[in-house]
């Protein structure tokens, strides 16, 4: 808040203390509120956690340890998500896997215990590096980096760490589950609206359809993302296909010599959007030199 604004809350605080309890009040309850947490046990072992603060995430059960994927947003929605593990089993974290490095999958670490393994892409590593400047953020960066494959056993399970290339940022992976045929995806995958593209962390809309077309290669058949239920393999097609027919719209308006506001109009673009449209990460893509 700011600093006058603040003294003048002080002042008032002195003077009208039921009148600055009311306004926190309100403006509390105008704060949009995360929803509970949700545990779904997807295939045996394997758990999907949607809701709380921040992306779903994920974990497995193994006989003597939990191996989760993603982290959550806040210290405390991780916390809480460690508690809902513990109503499933009581064995300890020992090991979490990062898909990306956006905020809503890894700000959450500080609510996990220390000295667990914290394990990611090396990209992934160095734009943590970048944002995580102060404690406690700090002393959970990844110790296990790797740059395209990396194989993982819970017990006698085996699951696949794997890095097709830049997408949603650059150092997106998926955990493969084979034995289960089934894939974490992190935010390469969005279901009912465009996928999100961070130009600023060497993301890539063809990089996009390049790794969807990797992962339907894979031997699965269920896809669990960050910010959608459940998906099968039309899923992932569909989105293919959208992804492709933008392009492609996009590079015949943009041979035409059309301007980023000609292509954005044509394309429908409301102003004003909290992040980059789709369309002109395309854009920008096709017509500004690396």
């Amino acid at each position: 808040m700011n600093r006058n604004i603040l003294s003048v809350f002080r002042r008032w605080g002195t003077a009208y203390p039921a009148v600055v309890s009311m306004f926190v009040f309100l403006n509390a309850q105008a704060q949009p509120q995360p929803e509970p947490l949700r545990v779904q046990q997807v295939r045996r072992s394997i758990y999907q956690v949607q809701g709380g603060s921040g992306a779903n995430t994920g974990f497995f059960v193994g006989k003597s340890e939990v191996l989760v994927i993603d982290a959550k947003m806040t210290e405390e929605s991780a916390k809480a998500m460690i508690a809902e593990i513990g109503k499933v089993t009581q064995n300890p974290v020992r090991r979490i896997l990062l898909t990306h490095s956006d905020r809503d999958h890894v700000n959450g670490l500080p609510g996990f215990p220390g000295g667990l393994s914290i394990i990611a892409h090396e990209e992934t590593r160095r734009l943590m590096d970048q944002a995580f400047q102060e404690y406690p953020l700090r002393s959970y960066l990844p110790d296990i980096t790797f740059s395209e494959r990396l194989s993982l056993y819970v017990d006698s399970t085996r699951l696949e760490l794997l890095y097709f290339g830049p997408a949603h940022t650059c150092g997106d992976i998926v955990v493969y589950f084979p034995a289960e045929k089934l894939v974490f995806v992190g935010d390469v995958l969005f279901i009912g609206r465009d996928p999100l593209i961070h130009l600023a962390k060497n993301g890539s809309s063809f990089g996009l359809v390049k790794v969807l077309k990797s992962i339907l290669e894979l031997d699965a058949d269920l896809y669990l993302s960050g910010h959608a239920d459940a998906a099968g393999r039309a899923d992932l097609e569909a989105l293919i296909q959208s992804l492709e027919e933008k392009q492609a719209k996009v590079k015949a308006l943009a041979d035409q010599g059309r301007t980023l506001e000609e292509v954005k109009a044509a394309c429908g673009v409301e102003p004003g959007g909290r992040w980059m449209s789709l369309y002109e990460v395309i854009y920008r893509e096709l017509t500004e030199k690396k």
